[in-house]
């Protein structure tokens, strides 16, 4: 059992946290040394490319797969004496955390099982964990589905019936359900309609706000995150590059790695040109990382001792942080 503590207004900390898959000399690194804290209330943004391990860390912190090492220390309550580290419990005993730390799929329609109508779908959550009992079950149920904007009738229908913004609409009513703390995020726009993806951020983003919510909020899509998140993590080869308050990431990325995340976005103004080149090459293979800072092989300002150095995070300016030996960016 732990005996460290949290800070008072952190909700979760993780601490040189790993998930290695594969066994021998060379297992595949998703998630390497990776360390942040999650404030209570905030919306913390985790953004890097395919293969930087965002939706690892994302099954990690909900215990859908096991870590390899490290901490996720989680404080659900002030009155607690100590935070519980998630990475020591087993499967039982996280089971009553469950509860309070949910999970919104990527893809909302491979989440929820065609042969269930919506209302066996949402009661399955509330029976797992003892809520909602009786006669409470069928308001329970349709308050769900009208506060993510969806109609009472629907709880009748199966999930072949709806949209992909509708099917998205049940998966967070699922999360919904069983009165979570902590929410993870995991890509929840990457499979709907440009159309859609306005509707299901400006409804987590209300949501969060009404319920209390915390968030971790796994995303490719720069500008959703820069409108919804407080903080973000910007994640490459399965560690983190740089920590930042959103408003100050945004204006001022310190790390080379970051400013080519943010030149890479889509410019809406064809007359305007990139000022920062984007990388070349491919993302190097976790199972045989390059020693030294794992993004020098792409890094256009990468130096000789790049290649020996262990990069930690450092502090550049008060709650900014990166892994760089520059601080002339």
């Amino acid at each position: 059992m732990t005996t460290a503590t949290l800070a008072h207004d952190n909700l979760l900390e993780v601490r040189n946290l790993r998930k290695y898959f594969g066994k021998g000399s060379h297992p595949v690194r998703a998630v390497d040394d990776v360390s942040f804290s999650i404030r209570k209330g905030e919306t913390l943004g985790l953004v890097g490319e395919s293969g930087s391990g965002k939706s690892t860390i994302g099954r990690l912190l909900t215990r859908l797969v096991d870590p390899t090492d490290g901490e996720m220390l989680y404080q659900p309550a002030a009155s607690e004496a100590t935070p519980r580290d998630l990475a020591d419990l087993s499967q039982a005993q996280f089971r009553p955390l469950r509860s309070k730390i949910q999970i919104i799929f990527q893809d909302p329609y491979a989440s929820l099982n065609p042969r269930m109508r919506i209302r066996d779908v949402l009661g399955e959550a509330l029976d797992t964990h003892g809520l909602a009992k009786g006669s409470a079950r069928k308001p329970r149920i349709e308050q769900l589905l009208q506060q993510v904007g969806l109609r009472p009738e629907h709880a009748d229908r199966y999930p072949h019936e709806f949209s992909g913004g509708q099917r998205q609409r049940i998966g967070i009513a699922r999360a919904l359900a069983v009165e979570p703390q902590f929410i993870v995020a995991d890509e929840p726009l990457s499979a709907l309609d440009v159309s859609i993806q306005a509707q299901v951020v400006n409804l987590l983003g209300e949501l969060k706000e009404q319920l209390g919510l915390t968030l971790l909020f796994i995303s490719h899509d720069l500008d959703v995150v820069e409108y919804l998140c407080d903080r973000v993590v910007v994640l490459y080869l399965g560690r983190v590059m740089e920590i930042a308050p959103t408003e100050s990431l945004y204006a001022n990325p310190r790390h080379p790695y970051t400013r080519a995340l943010l030149a890479a976005a889509p410019i809406p103004d064809p007359a305007q040109r990139r000022v920062v080149p984007l990388l070349q090459g491919d993302l190097p293979s976790p199972a045989n990382p390059p020693s030294g800072c794992v993004f020098r092989t792409r890094c256009p300002m990468a130096e000789e001792r790049c290649a020996s150095a262990d990069m930690q995070l450092r502090e550049v300016q008060s709650g900014h942080w990166h892994a760089c030996w520059r601080d002339d960016l």
